[in-house]
């Protein structure tokens, strides 16, 4: 049997049956029990949908909806997929819907943070928590997101690291890459894309995705999202325009890219050359912090905000 709780003015009607659980807020008593009755005929009859989860659902239920339905549609899908395919393998997986609480949450944190560091953590906790936030506002099938009111793990303080002029030799030398010749190999490629972040501060996945309509002599376009507002104007160096050169077809299509990498490349290969380089602890991503620490010299903060694309200006602080 359902219950009905009055809070206030108004009555929150709670049903848990089957391992389904909704919950509705109503302005009568009446009223409440009558959502109430229909909603347990719905659940007795087998009623489906996204307003109920299926019987029987679990965690692992609710992340591969949520995978599908939510995920499917995301600019970030690649790491929301495998951040959710790890969970399945995690015991919070198999937890029932009905008895999806804070206790199995915490347990779950507890365990990751003995693999991963806690800044991943973080990452995997904002996905998992959104997920639940959906399943209890618009399908339903929790009462209450679980994560909510469980401490999470301590931030950890910004990635500070910079490539040196020696690391950045060692590393191009690994790739066989120079600015200027033309690259042959995948490899190469992988150089010249690091040569052009550490002049642009442009981020993998936006050199992943440059083509050659938006480039021009002096200045390239990047595309960070849907709307204008999310684009913006790079100025060319002229080692920037160098590596272009080495790279420009004959006869350009406008529509290729650039660098003919995908992002999940660039990640993979410069793992790879960083190890054989004997070089610690140098993410692609560092090549960005290094490209503002060099064009904060040069620029006043507005255009090298502009250029990089932050719109908070502490985060220009250096």
């Amino acid at each position: 049997m359902g219950t009905v709780v009055k809070r206030g003015k108004t009555f929150r009607a709670q049903v848990r049956r089957h391992g389904i659980s909704r919950s509705a807020t109503f302005d009568t008593k009446a009223s409440a029990y009558a959502w109430v009755e229909q909603v347990e005929r719905d659940i007795d009859a087998g009623a489906s949908g996204d307003t109920v989860a299926p019987a029987g659902a679990t965690f692992a239920t609710l992340l591969e909806h949520y995978r599908d339905q939510v995920s499917e549609s995301k600019r970030g899908k690649r790491w929301e997929v495998a951040r959710i395919h790890r969970t399945l393998r995690d015991p919070i997986a198999e937890v029932p819907l009905a008895r999806l609480a804070q206790p199995a949450v915490v347990a779950w944190r507890d365990r990751r943070l003995k693999q991963v560091s806690p800044a991943s953590v973080q990452r995997e906790w904002n996905l998992l928590s959104h997920a639940c936030s959906l399943a209890v506002r618009e399908w339903h099938w929790l009462v209450e997101n679980p994560f909510t009111g469980v401490r999470r793990p301590p931030p950890t303080p910004p990635r500070d690291r910079l490539a040196t002029e020696a690391e950045l030799g060692r590393i191009l030398l690994t790739l066989s890459y120079q600015p200027g010749l033309r690259p042959s190999t995948i490899s190469q490629r992988i150089g010249a894309a690091a040569v052009f972040a550490v002049e642009t501060g442009m981020r993998a996945g936006e050199i992943a995705k440059l083509t050659w309509a938006d480039v021009a002599p002096t200045v390239a376009t990047v595309r960070s999202g849907k709307t204008a507002a999310a684009t913006r104007r790079v100025p060319l160096s002229p080692v920037a325009q160098t590596v272009l050169s080495g790279l420009k077809p004959d006869p350009v299509d406008l529509t290729a890219r650039v660098f003919d990498l995908a992002t999940s490349q660039l990640d993979s290969l410069w793992r790879k050359a960083k190890k054989h380089a004997m070089i610690e602890d140098l993410h692609f991503h560092d090549l960005r912090h290094t490209a503002v620490t060099r064009l904060a010299k040069k620029l006043p903060i507005l255009d090298l905000a502009r250029m990089i694309g932050h719109k908070d200006l502490r985060m220009l602080q250096i």
